[in-house]
């Protein structure tokens, strides 16, 4: 990652602020399953995630932005360069070009997200009160409204409880004011008897308040009080005072034991509320993992872990289901723009070019038309850098394409329809699926070298071939030799594929008389320095070929031959290694579905394209 821009001086930055500049770089985001995997370039300031379609579209805005404050950020378990990062519902697949880059975003992203405010301790702890002094003051709130609807009993109770705190708070004055008199009281008592005991008279002094002090026989000195004094200091009653206060601490403890028997009733109606919220949670979440788990059966997400792979979350029957699902939809749409194009199709005739030769012509009683030499087709007019393994692969492709395998106990019948069969041998390598398979078939009214020039000329590729989204011929080797570049379309949840070849049409002479000349087209994989493999196709290897020959049922007598009289055999074999892991019962399915569809659709169309022609031998 790269640091994009800054603000300020370094002098006027501290550490905190000059973490949370914007940081930028560039990462592939999954974007969606039918283009996969796109540079994208993500940026990070503060704790928003940011990311544009290129750093030069910067100025016109994001295309998108996620929040980290509640981001978890997950590194995938088995892709080493992939994190994933999740907000609620929202989540962003992005892969880095080597797991040292990655684990250098997770770091700078967790850094971010830990010094802008959330995550850090002390940020939780302070919000965490804000929260739940806000959330306790609302319930208070909350339960208090209630309290004054629904609990009169109560409220009337804790009226009582105020009126008798006001009494008892009076009581309490009162005595602690009847204390206080009786302890000056005291106090001025004995000051007196000290001032008695130092006169020695015998008589009764009258003091001014009215006390009389009397001296007995035993020489002991007693005050006697007015009767008045017995109310105590004040004129308070004090057994009134003290009942009265015995009183009131009995209504309040009456009180407060009817307010717990309140408490305890809407405590027990409390907990049968909350059973029953408990309850209802308890079904809500059943409920919910039910529909989560169902969801997963369903193999719609979108997502880079529903695609192929040993770690993908579909299973095999899952995927099955998903690529029949796909092909039978491609199927309907293409025999809707076949029917169109039929409807509005006009003939392109097809004129003979320097491949024409009369291939049969030792069936012929008249020689056709065509007299081009067959020199024009052999292999040492075909001269350029793939010539050696050309020449390898047509030699193995006559000596063992055109092998009956039909007693072979390895290859297995898997179609038969009419004139058709399809063959397999299984074959697996390091768990990936490579079985070859070979079909034959045989188609009246066409040649073998005019199925071989529609198989190879890409002219006509799109008439008929309907899994190929686009291609490209990337190199001219010669008039019979060219490199084609070639992007399938896609079937979710499988990865999109691409194959890289070499297309060669050459024309076999046969070497026994009695036997017809072959045509072959050979497709074979190569690599080319100006068509490297993408990240967002899985580039597959090849190695097909179609191998026609044609037989003709000679006319009656002088009659010239015509489309009737010709019947073309055709054998093609395929080889097929896909480049990644597929689930070997989809892909086999798969084959044994598409290949006699192909065939069928491909034959059909060289018959409607030839009806109207001269025949080309």
């Amino acid at each position: 990652m790269s640091d994009c821009s800054s603000s300020g001086s370094d002098e006027d930055l501290d550490p905190e602020i000059e973490l949370l500049d914007e940081l930028g770089g560039t990462l592939s985001k999954w974007t969606n399953y039918i283009h996969g995997w796109q540079d994208r370039w993500i940026v990070l300031k503060g704790n928003i995630l940011s990311y544009y379609r290129s750093a030069d579209e910067k100025e016109y805005g994001c295309r998108g932005s996620i929040c980290l404050s509640k981001a978890v950020i997950t590194p995938h378990e088995f892709d080493e360069c992939r994190f994933d990062i999740s907000v609620n519902d929202s989540i962003w697949y992005l892969r880095a070009e080597n797991p040292l880059l990655r684990q250098q975003w997770i770091d700078t992203i967790e850094l971010h997200k830990a010094e802008s405010g959330y995550g850090s301790e002390s940020s939780l702890r302070r919000h965490g009160s804000l929260l739940s002094l806000t959330s306790a003051a609302s319930g208070l709130s909350t339960t208090s409204a209630s309290s004054c609807k629904k609990g009169y009993s109560l409220r009337e109770k804790l009226a009582e409880m105020e009126t008798f705190r006001d009494i008892l708070c009076r009581q309490v004055d009162t005595l602690q004011k009847y204390f206080d008199n009786c302890a000056d009281a005291d106090s001025k008592d004995e000051l007196h008897r000290d001032k008695v005991s130092e006169d020695e008279e015998d008589f009764p002094t009258l003091w001014p308040d009215g006390d009389y002090l009397l001296n007995n026989n035993n020489s002991s000195k007693e005050k006697l009080f007015p009767v008045d004094n017995l109310k105590g200091p004040l004129g308070i009653d004090f057994k009134g005072e003290a009942i009265t206060f015995k009183a009131t601490t009995a209504g309040i403890l009456s009180t407060l034991s009817h307010c717990i028997d309140i408490l305890v009733k809407g405590e027990e109606s409390w907990q049968r509320r909350l059973d029953k919220e408990i309850e209802r949670r308890k079904r809500t979440e059943d409920a919910y993992k039910a529909a989560v788990t169902e969801l997963k059966k369903k193999p719609h997400y979108g997502g880079p872990d529903y695609e192929e792979g040993p770690n993908s979350l579909i299973n095999e029957e899952e995927f099955f289901d998903a690529v029949e699902a796909a092909l039978d939809k491609h199927d309907q749409i293409e025999e809707q723009s076949q029917a169109e194009r039929s409807r509005a199709s006009r003939r392109i005739s097809f004129t003979p070019d320097t491949y024409s030769s009369i291939s049969t012509q030792k069936y012929l009683t008249t020689p056709h038309s065509q007299t081009s030499s067959v020199d024009l087709i052999s292999a040492s007019d075909d001269v350029h850098r793939f010539s050696a393994q050309v020449e390898e692969m047509v030699q193995s492709h006559m000596n063992y394409s055109l092998q009956d395998v039909g007693g072979d106990a390895n290859w297995q019948l898997v179609v038969e329809e009419g004139d058709m069969k399809v063959y397999r041998r299984e074959v697996e390598e390091n768990g990936i699926v490579l079985d070859p398979l070979k079909a034959t078939h045989a188609v009246r009214g066409v040649t073998g070298h005019e199925v071989c020039h529609y198989f190879w000329d890409t002219a006509f590729r799109n008439d008929w071939e309907t899994t190929v989204e686009s291609f490209q011929v990337v190199e001219t080797l010669s008039d019979k030799a060219v490199i084609i570049h070639q992007t399938h379309k896609r079937v979710w949840p499988a990865s999109q594929r691409d194959v890289l070849y070499v297309s060669v049409i050459r024309k076999i002479l046969s070497t026994n008389e009695n036997d017809p000349d072959t045509w072959l087209v050979c497709n074979f994989s190569v690599d080319h320095d100006g068509y490297p493999p993408s990240a967002r196709c899985i580039r597959a290897k090849i190695n097909v070929a179609m191998i026609c020959q044609t037989l003709i049922s000679p006319p009656e007598g002088d009659k010239k031959i015509t489309r009737d009289n010709i019947l073309c055999k055709i054998t093609y074999v395929a080889n097929v290694n896909p480049g990644g892991w597929v689930p070997a019962s989809v892909l086999r399915a798969v084959a044994k579905r598409e290949y006699p569809k192909f065939l069928k659709r491909f034959t059909s169309y060289v018959q409607e394209k030839t009806s109207d022609e001269v025949v080309l031998f």
